[in-house]
């Protein structure tokens, strides 16, 4: 798993609160898009779609820790857009380290390495690189030839430098099995901490709405490519259960409420993927205002009936780890039943100042250190 220690027992403690006090309604991740802006223009994403006005604003740190802290998740999850091009996303991602919440901070890495100095290796920071693919597959869905070497680049960097790093890849119409396979493999011989996968969800102002499964679609792609995915030494961030649902061993209906998505508009209703019912104007109003009855599988909205998306779909699979005892212990089994991935070494010099070892992995050396 990516997240550090630290961070899991963050969510452990938080999760069994909310169990022991019996709320039902409660967030496991913040989904935050302090802007919409990006300098991709991917095939599967309808951000970059908004007129320039709307791409052009931003939230404040302020606006940033207002919602965190009204919120109450304890994952904040940062990204747009892309966040790297927030003027302020340093100032965002210090606070809520501050406020120790572990931050996955989103990014298609093209400004990683040129902005990576801004950040400091932290357990509660995990660097999540927008990787759809091999190259050739990757560089197609963002439209952009050159664009999976220049992550690759970045992920190499951010390890050398101590950072949590895991990857979050999305899977579309006609992706082939095999090949995703081998670029599990790939990610694991890099020594990343984690991968985070999860079938595109047809949002409305997608360029290419064919590119998106259907339900039944899905669940023969990932039965099919991750049919062993426990003894390969494949470090998902996932729940287990989370995984089975994907290959169509458990049968789960959708959390809308479990990854509320704040951004430049206010709380976006219902959920982080579908904008269908406007914005509130605090978290409280989001969830006490919301007909969730009309959301999900079982509700028969035909825009929820292909989606199996982890932003939906694994909060429900945590809270039925949680539901019970045994269940609690089945997920503790199957977490030890997992083949732990091949540690990787990273050998490198990291003595010296933060500046220092920064130069070492550019291939630079500092003109003058002071000590």
């Amino acid at each position: 798993m990516a997240m550090s220690m630290q961070a899991q027992l963050t969510v452990f403690k938080y999760l069994v609160t909310q169990k022991l006090k019996g709320v039902e309604k409660y967030p496991l991740v913040m989904m935050l898009e302090p802007l919409f802006a990006c300098n991709l223009e991917c095939a599967g994403c309808g951000k970059i779609q908004y007129p320039t006005d709307i791409l052009r604003k931003r939230m404040t740190p302020q606006e940033v820790f207002d919602a965190v802290e009204e919120c109450g998740a304890p994952i904040v999850s940062i990204a747009g857009g892309e966040p790297l091009i927030h003027p302020e996303i340093q100032q965002i991602v210090d606070g809520l380290i501050a406020r120790k919440k572990p931050v996955y901070l989103c990014t298609n890495a093209i400004l990683l390495e040129k902005n990576i100095h801004k950040f400091k290796p932290s357990p509660y920071l995990i660097f999540s690189i927008h990787l759809d693919g091999v190259e050739k597959t990757h560089d197609r869905m963002v439209c952009q030839q050159g664009v999976y070497k220049t992550a690759i680049s970045a992920i190499k960097l951010a390890k050398k430098l101590g950072f949590c790093v895991m990857t979050n890849s999305t899977i579309f119409q006609g992706e082939d099995v095999q090949e995703f396979r081998e670029f599990f493999d790939q990610n694991m011989a890099m020594g990343l901490d984690g991968m985070m996968i999860s079938p595109g969800y047809a949002y409305e102002k997608a360029p290419e709405q064919q590119l998106f499964l259907k339900q039944e679609q899905s669940k023969a792609w990932f039965k099919e490519a991750l049919k062993d995915w426990r003894t390969k030494g494949w470090a998902f961030n996932h729940s287990p259960f989370y995984m089975d649902f994907l290959e169509g061993k458990r049968t789960y209906d959708c959390t809308p409420w479990g990854n509320p998505l704040r951004n430049v508009f206010g709380w976006q209703r219902p959920c982080y993927l579908m904008n269908e019912g406007g914005y509130a104007k605090t978290y409280g109003e989001l969830l006490e205002t919301t007909d969730w009855s009309k959301y999900g599988h079982k509700s028969g909205n035909p825009k929820c009936l292909n989606c199996m998306t982890h932003c939906g779909f694994e909060p429900t699979s945590v809270a039925d780890s949680f539901s019970s005892i045994s269940s609690f212990f089945e997920m503790v089994a199957d977490f030890a039943s997992i083949k732990a991935p091949k540690k990787v070494s990273l050998s490198y010099d990291r003595t010296g100042t933060y500046e220092e070892v920064l130069a070492k992995a550019e291939g630079k050396v500092p003109a003058e250190t002071k000590h």
